[in-house]
């Protein structure tokens, strides 16, 4: 049989290289080296907390997900940023249960990948925040009592009482400045070897790590761009009216999970704007909550909730920043 001379398709005409399984675990690769350093500083618990929370969102993927998705790597990456987001002490169950409310709440009853609203990793840690207050606020020191040494009681049963351990902890550096009005040495925060989340290990690194991402064009550099650009502006003025209270843009970039969360959490594909225009505000409201709460807020830390809170408006700023369509009247929205 003759091929057809003309075959008439529809739309997109050209094929990109990248596809969705290949964005997701180039993306889980470019978070191996950010696993390796919270390894080196906090121990096998890290890899074990980590490993619990994947677990618990790749066994819920493939429970109740039948259309074959478990192979795309989003479930992966949902468990290792919301390992990342933990203390190195908390117990495996815990960290179980909030990869499976990650994936279960945050992804799947929304109709699975592409049709989340709020990030997955993001609130799989909400709700353990929620339940389990203190075991998330409990920091081990970075290399205390050894390498070998187990954080926290990290093999409790799960509602059992944990036993009495002596592990080292201590406040973060964000809660000591918030409460005490310390401050912590600029190149502790760069390279994290301060209490904190596995995911506070290394700012610089997660910094290169997301960059890379950003070069291969599978995050909108216009995000981070913004927040970092919105956490360092509001920082400095309010450094320059009350330099004792008030902490430096610096220190605001590279404390807590900012990091992370500018470079990972919220260049999400799925929970992003589409839109240039869209992701410049998205990102600017992200840096303003992170300041107010971080500030004025009860908790010393406010990534999680400034982009959970602005995951919620991204729909209308789709709809919001939308470019005049050709021939039609309206404003034209330019990048």
């Amino acid at each position: 049989m003759s091929n057809p001379s003309l075959l008439i398709t529809a739309s997109p005409h050209l094929a990109a290289g990248d596809s969705t399984p290949k964005i997701m675990w180039t993306v889980v690769a470019s978070l191996a080296p950010i696993v390796a350093v919270a390894t080196y500083f906090f121990g096998p618990s890290a890899p074990l907390v980590m490993a619990a929370a994947t677990a618990g969102a790749v066994v819920t993927e493939r429970a109740f997900d039948r259309r074959g998705t478990l192979h795309d790597g989003s479930a992966v990456i949902t468990g290792i940023l919301l390992g990342l987001t933990l203390p190195a002490g908390l117990p495996l169950w815990m960290a179980f249960t909030g990869g499976a409310f990650g994936i279960g709440i945050g992804k799947l009853v929304f109709g699975g990948l592409g049709q989340n609203v709020f990030n997955p990793a993001l609130l799989g840690r909400a709700f353990l925040q929620a339940a389990f207050p203190v075991a998330m606020t409990t920091w081990p020191v970075p290399a205390a009592g050894g390498w070998w040494s187990l954080r926290g009681d990290i093999f409790a049963l799960p509602f059992a009482s944990p036993r009495a351990l002596e592990t080292v902890t201590g406040a973060t550096p964000l809660g000591r400045m918030k409460f005490d009005l310390q401050a912590t040495p600029l190149l502790d925060l760069v390279l994290g070897t301060t209490s904190g989340s596995l995911g506070e290990t290394s700012g610089l690194l997660i910094l290169l790590c997301g960059g890379y991402l950003a070069l291969r064009n599978y995050l909108n550099w216009r995000i981070p761009a913004s927040i970092f650009a919105a956490v360092a502006i509001v920082a400095t003025g309010l450094h320059a009216l009350d330099p004792a209270r008030y902490p430096g843009a610096a220190f605001m970039l590279f404390s807590g999970g900012l990091m992370l969360g500018a470079m990972y959490m919220a260049t999400d594909l799925v929970t992003s704007p589409v839109t240039n225009p869209g992701c410049w505000i998205f990102g600017a409201a992200i840096g303003l909550l992170v300041v107010v709460i971080r500030i004025w807020g009860g908790l010393a830390e406010g990534v999680m909730y400034s982009i959970l809170i602005v995951n919620a408006f991204v729909p209308l700023l789709n709809r919001w920043t939308q470019p005049r369509l050709f021939g039609s009247a309206g404003r034209t929205v330019r990048s």
